[in-house]
């Protein structure tokens, strides 16, 4: 552990993350180095392990911290008194509008990110990530009066791995779409919002 304050350690992590994140929005996973991170920071690369042992940590203390700023907004998104399928789709879906990284996170480098972190670093994240399964299942029993928690565990058991699919398919590249067209498959453009509002709409729908 670094020597000083709690607060100096923790504002020092956040510069490390704010670090990984930039680099994140212009290269990927893989193109993305420890000391690359600490090439934007204002400390020596060699400090970053001070705070954290490997580029995959850095990762999963961004994803943690995407998770947390979703579960903020859930909370707050669904503070409402009643909400109808229809509102709770585009709540839900909306949430989901600012957390691409997050979304990305999940479906290319998870596996990668847990595995080479350590069990406190993990912990951490499964801490959080448990924590907006409960908000998203304590709304859905907050606003359907009617459903049975067979339906609460059908939903989150089916919404949080499609989760995992909406990046792909609302971030095609150029290079996805030449091959496509070279087979001549014409894909639909689906933006993050209208994927998860869709598929969150007919799901709660088929509960009656």
């Amino acid at each position: 552990m670094p020597k000083g304050s709690e607060e100096r350690t923790k504002a020092r992590k956040e510069e490390i993350i704010d670090a990984c994140a930039s680099l994140y929005t212009k290269r990927s996973f893989r193109e993305i180095s420890i000391r690359d991170i600490g090439n934007v920071t204002s400390f020596t690369r060699t400090s970053i392990y001070n705070y954290f042992e490997t580029k995959e940590e850095i990762f999963l203390a961004l994803l943690e911290r995407e998770y947390t700023l979703w579960k903020k907004d859930l909370e707050h998104l669904f503070s409402s008194e009643e909400m109808s399928a229809e509102s709770f789709s585009s709540a839900l879906a909306s949430s989901l509008e600012k957390r691409s990284c997050m979304l990305r996170l999940i479906t290319m480098n998870l596996y990668d990110m847990e595995s080479a972190s350590r069990i406190e670093n993990l912990t951490s994240f499964k801490k959080i990530y448990s924590d907006t399964l409960d908000v998203l299942s304590t709304a859905l029993r907050k606003f359907f009066k009617g459903i049975s928690d067979d339906d609460v565990k059908a939903f989150i058991y089916a919404f949080f791995p499609f989760l995992f699919g909406v990046y792909p398919y609302t971030s095609v590249t150029d290079k996805q779409k030449t091959a496509m067209e070279n087979v001549g498959f014409k894909g639909e453009d689906y933006s993050i919002f209208d994927i998860v509002k869709s598929f969150v709409f007919r799901f709660l729908k088929s509960f009656g």
